[in-house]
């Protein structure tokens, strides 16, 4: 059963993303002083008395967009009054009654929704008396309220149950995602055309005018009968060239999406070069030890003048640290291969989560001694007492030693090729941590120390 769905709509800049992040408690949506910054519907749910709904923040109606979006703007907006189960209509507490407001209240008065009129920036008592004036409407009693101030927030979650008091006695605890996907690339590279594939539905906006994605956005769908998450954001485009705070605060999310992500899937387009924003997009990637998948999009446009290993060849000679990450020719316009991609997104997502038992992970890394001892260093071999794999997210395996910085970067690659070809961990990071045993360590340890030079006379416990 879907959660009731509530629209916060408004003119443009009555603050109704404030609301929104004021609501949901955290800062989802980017708040700016410019007009027009809210493009896409943000969706998120919202809890409150143990009841469960959907809050949307929509773009301002009557906006006129610099980049001449204004009409996927509104196809947006009437999306969400299309199907909303309610509306909170925000004005502005301190501007009083405008023009745009009575052309937001008579496209309102034509969809036949509860309606609740929330008096925005009403930031003290003075402010909240001169919400009377908003009787004049005819929506009821207004709500005066602030959300920069975290005034009457109670109130105004009181009243959103009450919109939806029929849908709250049958809502249930929303199910919760499997995993949470990252949709992740330069400008134009289709994320967003990709997103719309995997719901079906025109869920945000796809348009050639480079940055239409402002926010970071977080979209539901199912699958198989399982539910995902996947995360639309902002392209990103080389620093000097990020000049406003929307840019800005755009690759701020666009980042955080990365780091809060099970898995990343990182887009390409097809019939482009790549750029230096893609090296520090997959740094980024890497650094955060996240799972990825290297998409090229708009593989249509290639097919027939490319082979799909020239491609790959071509990533994995500009991101050879990157060498396990798998690949995939997707066209998202048309939804080929979109399904196949996200299957292979959850069985990473199953090899970030595997674990390994110690014993095995033991006699693993025993052979790899016996193989290829480590390099001898001011005469003396260095030595591996015991491995232990410490977490999940990414798998992170620390193997006690008893000199670290003994054991050189070659001979770290050596160790987690083999833990990659013969562990479940075959396409994901895997954190290697090399850590000095300590004496009491030594003690509480049942497993003997793999000794390199005698491996006979020191059989590891299994």
């Amino acid at each position: 059963m879907r959660l009731p769905q509530i629209a916060i709509v408004g003119r443009p800049n009555v603050g109704k993303s404030s609301i929104f992040n004021w609501l949901v408690g955290r800062r989802l949506a980017i708040v700016d002083s410019v007009a027009g910054v809210t493009r896409d519907r943000m969706i998120q749910v919202v809890e409150h008395e143990d009841q469960y709904f959907e809050i949307v923040d929509t773009g301002g109606i009557g906006i006129n967009d610099v980049d001449n979006l204004t009409t996927e703007i509104d196809e947006q907006i009437n999306f969400a009054l299309t199907q909303a189960d309610a509306v909170v209509f925000v004005v502005d507490t301190k501007e009083g009654i405008t023009p745009l407001d009575e052309e937001v209240l008579r496209r309102l008065r034509a969809i036949d929704k509860p309606v609740q009129l929330v008096c925005n920036k009403a930031d003290n008592d003075d402010l909240e008396l001169q919400a009377s004036e908003f009787f004049r409407l005819g929506l009821g009693e207004p709500l005066p309220i602030s959300a920069k101030e975290n005034r009457r927030k109670v109130r105004l979650l009181d009243a959103l149950l009450k919109l939806v008091e029929g849908w709250t006695d049958e809502s249930d605890t929303p199910e919760q995602a499997i995993m949470k996907m990252a949709i992740v690339g330069r400008r134009n590279v289709g994320k967003s055309t990709f997103i719309n594939a995997i719901t079906g539905q025109p869920r945000v906006i796809v348009s050639e005018v480079a940055g239409t994605t402002r926010d970071s956005i977080d979209v539901r769908f199912e699958l198989d009968g399982k539910t995902f998450i996947a995360i639309d954001t902002p392209g990103l485009r080389k620093g000097k060239s990020v000049r406003t705070d929307i840019e800005f605060y755009s690759t701020h999310r666009a980042k955080r999406s990365v780091r809060h992500a099970d898995v990343v899937l990182m887009f390409f387009d097809s019939s482009s070069r790549i750029s230096k924003v893609d090296r520090q997009l997959c740094n980024y990637i890497n650094e955060q030890n996240k799972p990825c998948i290297f998409v090229v999009n708009k593989w249509d446009l290639m097919a027939d003048h490319m082979p799909t290993e020239r491609w790959a060849d071509y990533l994995r000679d500009n991101f050879s640290n990157m060498w396990n990450v798998p690949i995939a020719f997707v066209t998202a316009l048309t939804g080929r291969n979109v399904k196949r991609l996200i299957n292979h997104a959850q069985m990473l997502f199953k090899q970030s989560r595997e674990r390994v038992s110690t014993p095995r992970l033991n006699k693993l890394i025993k052979r790899a001694l016996q193989h290829h001892p480590p390099p001898i260093v001011s005469r003396r071999r260095p030595k591996i007492y015991y491995a232990v794999q410490v977490a999940i997210q990414p798998p992170t395996i620390v193997l006690k030693c008893n000199n670290p910085d003994a054991f050189p970067k070659s001979y770290r690659r050596y160790l987690l090729g083999v833990l990659r070809d013969e562990l479940s961990f075959g396409e994901v990071p895997i954190r290697l941590l090399l850590e000095k045993r300590k004496p009491s360590e030594a003690k509480q340890s049942d497993i003997p120390e793999i000794d390199v030079d005698s491996y006979e006379e020191n059989e590891l416990v299994e």
